[in-house]
């Protein structure tokens, strides 16, 4: 098993990015679950623009038709190529051929995967062809929903898939911290911070303490995002005179869940502060229209993408004090910190930004500076290029 010695990513000064085109000189192929395009998705669709800045080509491997693939598609190249590797079932081992064919054809030095379903093929394919691979953990697998079967299953999954793993990335410090505990040593993770493009929107307006405000969720909307949570801190607003409207702006991921959320909106009685969106392909826009964004997670967060992506939009942002979350915002300075699963605590925090006791645009501008500092997809991008290079050095030197 290849060793070297742990990184962190670099700090954002020290990213150079070539003005010139580079030439290729690695190639990863990524292996993705692919049915949706949620956050981590975003990670491998930023890395699939940005590292070939590096010299780097990043392609994917889909074990899910779905979203992802399409997306991948319709950027016709811009963020690599986009193979079909469906999985029948859970455990069809039959997309383990199929990487050792794509790594013999296009010569991929290094396989990514991304989710304990893509690690346990990896795993087999790295075996059998002699590629090595890198997991990178978006989410701690033993705590990623609210079903203890499944936290169960994915995490015995990663445990066994791992052994054979080169080298981890982790997205935080928290789940960096996670993995040695459970017993990674040091000098087989790497925290690369998720990054996301500066992009910051004109504003038509600014929220005027006791105003109208809009405040927004972006997400892949299911259980473990909290938004049950979010509605009962808006009912207790409301019983409290503070009326918000909420834009909840992502997909449902299922139907039966969808009907769920829109019977408890109907008994909380608010309906009328209530508006579902659906999916979106430009998130920056949609933060545009927003006051705040919220994101009551209750678990199985990594380091969140639209936290960053409306850090970037110079958004302030209210969020729960779960995983990784806390390393972007700080309490009080690019946003606010609820407690999980707590209704009181996401209403209080929600109260305090729209009744002023908070300078709403110091909020903002600390939101967008810390975004430019530490989280560009640029630096996620270069810190990742320099895993890669790190283990293929150590991989010749053997």
């Amino acid at each position: 098993m290849l060793k070297f010695t742990a990184n962190t990513m670099k700090p954002p000064e020290a990213v150079v990015v070539p003005t010139q085109p580079v030439a290729i000189d690695t190639r990863v192929l990524h292996i993705v679950n692919g049915e949706h395009f949620s956050g981590a998705e975003r990670v491998q669709s930023h890395l699939g623009r940005c590292l070939p800045k590096f010299g780097i080509q990043a392609d994917f491997a889909c074990l899910k038709p779905g979203k992802f693939a399409s997306m991948v598609d319709e950027n016709d190249g811009q963020w690599g190529i986009a193979y079909d590797a469906s999985m029948n079932s859970r455990v069809d081992l039959r997309p383990v051929k199929q990487l050792r064919k794509l790594a013999r054809e296009h010569d991929y030095q290094l396989f990514h995967a991304h989710t304990p379903r893509a690690a346990m093929i990896t795993a087999v394919a790295s075996t059998i062809s002699g590629v090595p691979w890198i997991y990178h953990v978006h989410s701690p697998a033993s705590r990623d929903s609210l079903s203890k079967i499944t936290n169960q299953v994915n995490a015995w999954i990663e445990k066994q898939s791992l052994r054979g793993a080169s080298h981890l990335i982790t997205v935080s410090e928290s789940l960096r911290l996670d993995c040695v505990v459970k017993g990674v040593t040091e000098d087989r993770v790497t925290v690369v911070h998720n990054g996301v493009p500066e992009i910051r929107p004109t504003r038509s307006t600014t929220p005027q303490p006791g105003g109208k405000w809009t405040i927004g969720m972006v997400a892949l909307m299911r259980p473990r995002k909290g938004l049950e949570v979010l509605l009962d801190a808006i009912a207790k607003l409301k019983e409290n005179e503070t009326e918000v409207h909420l834009r909840c702006i992502g997909p449902f991921e299922t139907e039966q869940y969808r009907q769920s959320i829109e019977n408890q909106i109907e008994r909380l009685g608010i309906a009328n502060q209530i508006e579902m969106i659906g999916f979106t392909e430009n998130v920056p826009e949609a933060l545009s229209q927003l006051d705040a964004m919220v994101l009551p997670s209750v678990c199985g967060e990594g380091l969140p993408m639209v936290v960053l992506e409306a850090m970037a939009a110079a958004l302030p942002v209210i969020a729960t004090r779960v995983e990784g979350t806390p390393e972007a915002i700080t309490h009080g300075v690019e946003g606010l910190v609820a407690e999980p699963s707590d209704p009181d605590s996401l209403a209080h925090e929600i109260a305090a930004l729209v009744s002023g006791q908070h300078d709403w645009q110091a909020m903002a501008e600390a939101a967008c500076d810390r975004h430019q500092r530490c989280f560009s997809d640029l630096a996620m991008s270069s810190g990742t290029a320099d895993v890669y290079r790190n283990l293929l050095s150590a991989s010749r030197q053997r």
